[in-house]
């Protein structure tokens, strides 16, 4: 898989493959402003609950996942999007494989 670069046109879901019982990732962008980066969960893979010190939007490109923000789950689809904010705790499970996009802006 090569490298994106500005100016060419690339399909997310298809930048990343899934990979059985792991959660891979793949960095697009990684700027002192901030970072986007492109993951894809296995079922039953998730994160354990932390907190980052930016804030951070992320946007499901396939499947279903729930994610978890200062103890509230919400159940997110492909298509759909949910804003996490800086310095609050939050978690993500796969309810089924899914690949999500993550853009995180640092202030």
């Amino acid at each position: 898989m090569e490298d994106t670069k500005a100016g060419e046109v690339a399909n997310l879901a298809w930048m990343l493959s899934y990979q059985d019982g792991a959660v891979v990732s793949r960095t697009i962008i990684d700027k002192k402003q901030g970072t986007v980066t492109l993951f894809a969960f296995d079922k039953d893979q998730g994160l354990s609950e932390h907190a980052a010190p930016s804030d951070a939007m992320v946007y499901i490109l396939d499947g279903q996942a729930e994610i978890t923000i200062s103890g509230k789950p919400y159940t997110l689809s492909a298509g759909e999007m949910i804003l996490m904010p800086a310095s609050q705790p939050h978690a993500l499970r796969a309810l089924t494989r899914f690949k999500m996009l993550l853009v995180m802006v640092k202030s």
